[in-house]
């Protein structure tokens, strides 16, 4: 009976972890070998992972990526193609990106060890997407800059490469080990939230209406944005909000406009009653 017990408590175990596995996407940019996406599937099975989306990859499907995956193409098989980052991520409240270089503006950084308990402990509320970036040069700033945390693997910097099979299997076996942590420990947890967390699609939507109103109040030269908005995305991202906080901000930017927008239209009839007094009768 003590045996039959043990047995229904490990079905469980993986059967919660199973399910919020579900939730976390790995991420592929712009891959170009289809042989690192076969890797990269059978990295993600080795570790109980299976969501592995593609963005615009150079060439897939191929049996090279078939051919890499080994026992591991039923991952493939549910592999999700998309063409943009943003299509990627739309449904995300926690985004990551993988970096291995220090950028002229700071983000906040995780260590892997640190990545794994976060995406673990945020899986159980609301989709998480891990980001890697090309194999010749990563992520570019902008893809980067739509992250909420960057990790960094730290490896030998005298030959710190990695495969990038390599750097995701790291990943993923700091997820599973996050999710194989004793339950009778002290419990992961970040914050205790009331609200969700606002998704990246949401976000994106904010900050063109936020560029838009900083135009509009000419406080923001759009031809000319410097460090202006990069910053403002690395604080809200920092931050991140919640859905009811990202509508209070919206419906500040729209009063904002429409002050603006009766503001412009009461000095153009102001300009026109001047101009009608000041012509000869």
């Amino acid at each position: 009976m003590r045996s039959l017990n043990l047995s229904v408590k490990i079905i469980l175990v993986f059967k919660r972890m199973s399910d919020r596995f579900e939730h976390i996407s790995i991420v592929m940019i712009n891959t170009t070998h289809p042989g690192n996406i076969g890797a990269a599937a059978r990295a993600l099975k080795n570790m109980g992972l299976s969501k592995l989306v593609l963005v615009e990859p150079k060439e897939y499907p191929t049996a090279k990526a078939v051919w890499r995956a080994a026992g591991a193409t039923d991952v493939l098989e549910q592999v999700e193609v998309v063409d943009s980052l943003d299509a990627a991520i739309a449904d995300c409240s926690l985004v990551i990106g993988t970096s291995a270089r220090e950028r002229r503006i700071p983000w906040p950084l995780l260590t892997p060890r640190e990545c794994g308990d976060r995406v673990w402990c945020e899986a159980e509320q609301h989709k998480v997407a891990i980001l890697f970036g090309r194999e010749d040069r990563g992520m570019t700033n902008e893809e980067l800059q739509k992250c909420h945390y960057h990790v960094h693997i730290p490896a030998n910097p005298e030959y710190s490469a990695l495969n990038i099979a390599a750097a995701i299997q790291v990943i993923c076996y700091e997820i599973r080990m996050s999710a194989l942590a004793p339950p009778n420990g002290e419990a992961l947890t970040f914050d205790d939230w009331d609200v969700p967390r606002a998704k990246q699609e949401a976000m994106e939507h904010y900050y063109a209406h936020l560029e838009d109103t900083l135009a509009q109040l000419r406080f923001l030269d759009p031809d000319n944005p410097r460090q202006t908005i990069t910053r403002l995305r690395r604080l809200f991202n920092r931050i991140r909000m919640d859905d009811m906080e990202l509508s209070i901000l919206r419906g500040m930017l729209t009063s904002i406009q429409n002050h603006i927008y009766h503001a412009d239209n009461a000095l153009r009839e102001l300009s026109e009653e001047s101009c009608a007094e000041d012509k000869p009768e």
